[in-house]
């Protein structure tokens, strides 16, 4: 987005959603900034700085409102190539990944020079990665100590700080306040088995539909659909949980209820969430792309992945099958070789296995389960590429060269890695052209259904829910 001073204003007096997370302005009289949303007294235009991110706010001199929050902000979708290298590199510091590791280890992962990161990050928010990351952590810490009754020393090494003394000086600079100064400003809550947060989203958001795709897919044992909510099992490097989520009763966002197990991994399993939900969409984009194919459901979101592996798996166990028919398969699968886990939820029991275990096998232990041969051997060589480095299925992993990758693995064809990077890699223009239920929606041979989509050229994974959502409408 340009940040135009007339178009930032406007929208800033008009408090327009469809901005909200795209820019930020700073306010010179009172060294504040905002998001466009916030409801305190709209500033004079000639007191206003906009800047493309919060860490330009903050490497600017302002500090966070304590009305609006930045920290709440969406993010927002990009497919622009440089744009999106920028963002998967701030998805990585996002999981927490600079904390230990260095630039070059992240340009390393993201297939780049640390030089030429350095350029398309700072082109993108305004600054560099390490500033962006610091703004990060303090941003997470301001989060936790408003929003949860953790102690100040945990809040600072969930937000990925090495000791408090550091924290302490860095929060107080930034912020002009001390955490503790801050937590007593913030409402009083109880300690508890859970943490809560809420993530903005932008209107219209069709919650029922996102239910209703996950329910039909949901593994037993590790997920499920109660009520208005979405609950499941998560693991994250050594800490292990269970979420759930549900709309937010106050704002457009999505209340986030963690389990107090899962502490330690705050910044990735938000980050996570966020993928799951694609609360970075900017439906009114996508609806002027899609015309009227998306006019009967403008809020349709398109659903990630708290894990790459897992959904990698589901697509495999999903190939000619239907969708009842592969849910019960991955439950199977879950069952099997998937971990126990303790939670309030009779419901939840497993943990879904990680590529580590899976690679362990032979294809036989997996066939035993009624998962035939072809796919079994599919399912450990996905496990084996994915232990053994050679391949991610995140957000940030390069699209192109993984999706050869995965067409690459016996028993992954173009319509399993495409539906793979509909979901793990967050690729809005992902378009499995062999899908069934696509070809008969579009009415148009396999060649012709891709030659036409291209006129809904950034967006055509979202088309593809479109698609699928038109059929069940006719049944």
């Amino acid at each position: 987005m340009q940040l135009d001073p007339t178009q930032c204003y406007r929208a800033l007096r008009s408090h327009d959603a469809r901005f909200d997370g795209r820019f930020f302005v700073g306010v010179a009289t009172t060294r504040i900034y905002c998001r466009p949303v916030c409801t305190a007294r709209t500033p004079l235009r000639e007191h206003c700085r906009y800047f493309p991110s919060a860490a330009a706010a903050e490497a600017g001199g302002f500090r966070p409102c304590l009305r609006c929050r930045p920290e709440l902000a969406p993010g927002f979708a990009t497919v622009d190539a440089n744009r999106r290298l920028a963002q998967a590199a701030a998805g990585l510091i996002d999981d927490g990944r600079l904390a230990d590791a260095r630039l070059p280890d992240i340009a390393e992962a993201l297939g780049v020079t640390d030089r030429h990161l350095r350029r398309v990050f700072q082109d993108e928010f305004g600054v560099s990665p390490i500033a962006y990351a610091q703004t990060q952590r303090l941003l997470l810490a301001k989060r936790l100590l408003t929003d949860t009754a953790m102690p100040v020393v945990d809040v600072a090494m969930a937000s990925g700080f090495a000791s408090l003394r550091r924290f302490n000086h860095l929060f107080r600079s930034r912020y002009r306040l001390t955490p503790a100064e801050l937590r007593r400003k913030a409402p009083s809550r109880q300690p508890g088995d859970t943490l809560a947060f809420d993530i903005a989203f932008r209107p219209p958001y069709d919650w029922g539909a996102m239910l209703a795709f996950l329910e039909r897919r949901a593994i037993r044992g590790v997920e499920e659909i109660q009520r208005n909510a979405y609950v499941r099992t998560v693991r994250i490097g050594k800490s292990e949980g269970h979420i759930r989520v549900e709309p937010s009763k106050r704002r457009a966002a999505l209340r986030i209820t963690v389990s107090a197990s899962l502490a330690a991994a705050i910044p990735p399993l938000l980050a996570r969430v966020k993928h799951l939900f694609d609360v970075a969409c900017h439906p009114d984009e996508i609806a002027a792309a899609l015309g009227p194919l998306a006019s009967r459901h403008p809020g349709l979101r398109l659903p990630g992945a708290v894990d790459g592996f897992e959904v990698a798996v589901r697509a495999i166990l999903g190939q000619q099958v239907t969708v009842a028919a592969a849910s019960t398969l991955a439950g199977r699968f879950a069952a099997a070789f998937g971990d126990p886990i303790e939670t309030p939820h009779a419901a939840l029991t497993r943990l879904f296995p990680v590529p580590s275990a899976i690679a362990a096998l032979e294809p036989a232990e997996i066939s035993r389960h009624g998962i035939i041969a072809s796919r079994a051997r599919a399912i450990v060589a996905l496990a084996r590429e994915m232990h053994e480095g050679r391949l991610r299925l995140d957000p940030t992993a390069p699209v192109d060269t993984t999706l050869a990758a995965l067409e690459q693995i016996p028993g992954v064809g173009p319509w399993t890695a495409q539906y793979i990077a509909m979901r793990a890699l967050a690729w809005p223009d992902a378009f499995p052209h062999v899908d069934v239920a696509v070809v008969k929606a579009m009415k148009l041979t396999p060649a012709r259904a891709l030659r036409q989509a291209d006129t809904w050229r950034p967006w055509r994974a979202y088309a593809v829910l479109h698609l699928w959502k038109s059929l069940e409408a006719s049944k």
